[in-house]
């Protein structure tokens, strides 16, 4: 069965299972998720908005922040709990709405290799779809108790400010890292670390567990976010499948060139010049500074940044019991810290 069908689950998971009957339970409810994200998105009075709505699924994707529920939810009493699929359902759709809104406000024309929403259709289109599929996941967060509900709005409440801040960028007495730090926080690490909390709160594990839990997903999506930075500079694209300095061409301030800019070094000036100049018709400027940003100590220290924050990360775990479930946790964040796709 492809993993875009109803019912079908990744024959890889997104997180590193080392245990073959978590992996194996995990990919079946992988499986059952996936059937209700397709229930789920179906509108009952208008095809054609079936069709907007399923068509980023439609397209793949890992679906991490579900399976993490999952996860989470072994690490309590009642991982196989009803209302843990309807938290893995609340958590997807939720990402899927942001990506119609982001590939608006980023004019982009594909997504996982398919046709973006509002290329396809128009930017009104993908928008109206991303309300649709975000009225859907607070309609599923009802059903889980008002504090789901609390929970799911403080999370797309730090959702739209990260969005909102990342067009905005930080004033002249404003540090430019930590506003950058924000924006990542709010839009990547605010709902990864709501799926951990879901899966543990829905899982019956206990009030440290799930707080433990929520943290350690904040700061991994984080970092998950910040080790894609690293890798849009040094990765080949025959490695990684993208190409390599996107973001440099872009303009789009990552860890590295943030890192880099901070830099007083008077060698630096070339680069900096060009970090600020506008890069995205030029292929030989926007090669040199590649090359000189490749080579600069802001690589290593951004690595060691994310290193720091996936060892912070595991250090939460430690209020789990030694077992598959805390090792597949710890393995992602050591996966997150060192990937290179």
């Amino acid at each position: 069965m492809s993993p875009t069908q109803p019912g079908a689950s990744p024959a890889e998971l997104a997180l590193p299972i080392g245990d073959e009957a978590l992996a194996a339970r995990l990919r079946e409810r992988l499986a059952d998720v996936e059937a209700a994200l397709f229930e789920h998105t179906t509108s009952s009075i208008a095809p054609y908005v079936t069709e907007a709505a399923q068509h980023l699924m439609l397209a793949g994707g890992k679906r991490f922040r579900p399976l993490l529920v999952l996860l989470a939810a072994e690490a309590g009493e009642r991982p196989e709990a009803p209302e843990v699929l309807t938290a893995a359902c609340v958590v997807e759709i939720t990402h899927l709405g942001s990506l119609y809104h982001d590939d608006v406000m980023d004019e982009a024309e594909l997504r996982r290799g398919a046709d973006s929403a509002n290329s396809r259709w128009d930017n009104l289109v993908a928008i109206l779809t991303g309300d649709f599929l975000f009225a859907k996941s607070s309609e599923l967060t009802s059903l889980l108790g008002a504090d789901a509900v609390r929970i799911q709005a403080k999370t797309f409440t730090r959702l739209v400010e990260g969005q909102i801040m990342e067009t905005v960028p930080p004033g002249p007495h404003d540090d430019a890292l930590q506003h950058y730090l924000d924006v990542v926080a709010g839009k990547t690490g605010s709902l990864i670390a709501t799926s951990a909390r879901y899966g543990a709160r829905f899982g019956g594990a206990s009030a440290e567990v799930e707080e433990a839990l929520r943290a350690y997903g904040e700061i991994v999506g984080s970092a998950f976010q910040l080790s894609d930075d690293i890798i849009d500079v040094m990765s080949e694209s025959s490695e990684s499948g993208k190409t390599p300095g996107t973001d440099l061409r872009e303009g789009v301030p990552t860890l590295p060139v943030l890192m880099a800019l901070a830099s007083t070094d008077p060698a630096d000036a070339r680069l900096h010049d060009l970090l600020r100049a506008d890069l995205a018709h030029d292929d030989a400027l926007h090669a040199e500074a590649l090359d000189l940003l490749r080579r600069h100590p802001a690589i290593d220290e951004a690595r060691a940044y994310v290193v720091a924050r996936a060892q912070e990360a595991k250090a939460l775990l430690d209020v789990l019991p030694v077992g598959s479930v805390r090792s597949a946790l710890e393995a992602f964040a050591d996966v997150v810290a060192v990937r290179s796709a």
